[in-house]
């Protein structure tokens, strides 16, 4: 918000509270969230809508699982609360009035370096108690922050958990709903790439951002949106170039290589894959498994028989060998279910159907609850071999089966994509033909 006036005002006795003063001008928003919650009954819910800032962030923030340091965040802050900007170490804002009786902090005139000097006057000639330690404890932690040169950016802890949050993938949610929320967030920690840091800060964020955007790019793919998917996949490869992680670059790479694995570019999903094997390096690690899991795909899928092969022997290596934390059924991690699905897709390329079966139960066995797109994927997995052995009928019902089961949210991008593929295959006399194409929505 930049002009006009404040979407809602403090009440005036929280604003007078000694606690309140304080909160402020030390910066507090945690404190100051708190207070207006439980002392002045203000919901998360108007705080949020208010501030600009997701209800569930206004919630942590308030029970200390947070800072807020980023100016942008601060000034929304002042302005949706209406918080002069005085009163938070900041220029007068543009809706500020010029009252003269408004306190010489609050007006928009004068030097702001003038006004910061007469506030913390202001508070010191008041005693040590209450304000004027709080204006001197505000000045030293700011020192302090600046002296410590490794020192992490406060808000990147609540990022961190942010990301690893969303690696958990959809959990029942549709891909457009996560999609949404991850917009969101990133929107949100987008005014911290243009702040100084220093470099561990840098590398930090960096980090984070390439976790954010790759995971933005993954559920991209999986609508269909594979144009929009490989530009973030781009822009998470530079942010994980200039964090320094190699795993995490590996690890864009890999997953970027499923864009044109899964949309009929195998020969480029294969060069991408082995890119991606090249800077993971021989050691078992998540990043290195899921980029020889998506190389044997490509192989598979592109007819290179010897070198789909090859690179199943190194998956199945990597995967035997990868730490429980390695494992971890996360965007990030290489779980053993995922493994078996790619295994799945490799050995049906292949025609090793009596492999295939088996890693597709494997599959299953492994999650109790698979997602809808999962089981619905091992599903057309399990057809297509079907149709490898002779048995159209059972593919097209199987295939029917599982893609009619699944939620209009669901049938679109890379299920629609394997539903269509195999469709495509099936003799036009095949039975259940024509249900698989009213379902697709294709001519049969």
């Amino acid at each position: 918000m930049a002009l006009g006036t404040p979407l809602m005002t403090l009440p005036a006795p929280l604003r007078r509270d000694p606690r309140c003063v304080e909160a402020l001008a030390r910066r507090d928003i945690g404190a100051l969230f708190a207070l207006a919650h439980d002392e002045a009954g203000l919901s998360y819910n108007r705080i949020s809508e208010a501030c600009g800032i997701r209800a569930e962030r206004v919630s942590q923030i308030a029970r200390g699982n947070g800072e807020v340091t980023s100016l942008p965040v601060l000034e929304r802050i002042a302005d949706g609360l209406g918080i002069s900007g005085g009163d938070l170490g900041l220029a007068s804002r543009p809706w500020e009035a010029e009252d003269p009786t408004t306190p010489i902090h609050d007006r928009g005139d004068g030097d702001d370096s003038m006004k910061r000097r007469d506030v913390m006057r202001g508070a010191l000639a008041a005693g040590l108690a209450g304000t004027g330690l709080a204006a001197l404890t505000f000045t030293r932690t700011d020192i302090d922050a600046a002296l410590a040169a490794d020192h992490t950016h406060p808000d990147l802890g609540y990022w961190e958990s942010t990301a690893e949050r969303y690696g958990y993938g959809y959990h029942g949610q549709a891909p457009s709903d996560v999609l949404s929320s991850l917009l969101e967030d990133v929107e949100e920690m987008k005014p911290l790439l243009f702040q100084a840091q220093t470099d561990r800060s840098r590398n930090q964020l960096c980090h984070v951002t390439g976790q954010m955007a790759g995971m933005v790019a993954i559920v991209l793919h999986d609508l269909g949106e594979h144009r929009e998917a490989h530009r973030w996949f781009a822009t998470a490869g530079r942010a994980a170039k200039q964090s320094g992680d190699q795993l995490l670059h590996a690890w864009v790479l890999g997953r970027e290589a499923m864009v044109p694995l899964n949309y009929g570019a195998p020969a480029a999903a294969a060069k991408l894959a082995d890119e991606a094997r090249h800077i993971a390096g021989d050691r078992p690690s998540a990043a290195a498994a899921l980029a020889a899991a998506v190389a044997s795909r490509a192989y598979a899928i592109g007819g290179y028989r010897d070198k789909a092969l090859v690179a199943v022997a190194d998956v199945e290596r990597l995967a035997g060998r990868l730490t429980s934390q390695q494992h971890a059924d996360t965007w990030f991690g290489y779980p053993m279910q995922k493994h078996h699905v790619h295994m799945s897709q490799a050995l049906t390329h292949l025609g090793e159907t009596r492999r295939a079966y088996t890693t597709q139960a494997a599959a299953l066995e492994l999650s109790r609850a698979p997602s809808l797109m999962t089981r619905a994927l091992i599903a057309i997995d399990e057809a297509s071999c079907r149709l490898h052995d002779g048995d159209r009928a059972q593919a097209a019902h199987i295939t029917a089966q599982a893609y009619g089961a699944l939620p209009a949210s669901y049938r679109n991008g890379l299920t629609r994509t394997r539903a269509l593929a195999l469709f495509h295959r099936l003799p036009s006399d095949t039975p259940q033909r024509v249900d698989l194409a009213d379902l697709l929505g294709t001519a049969a």
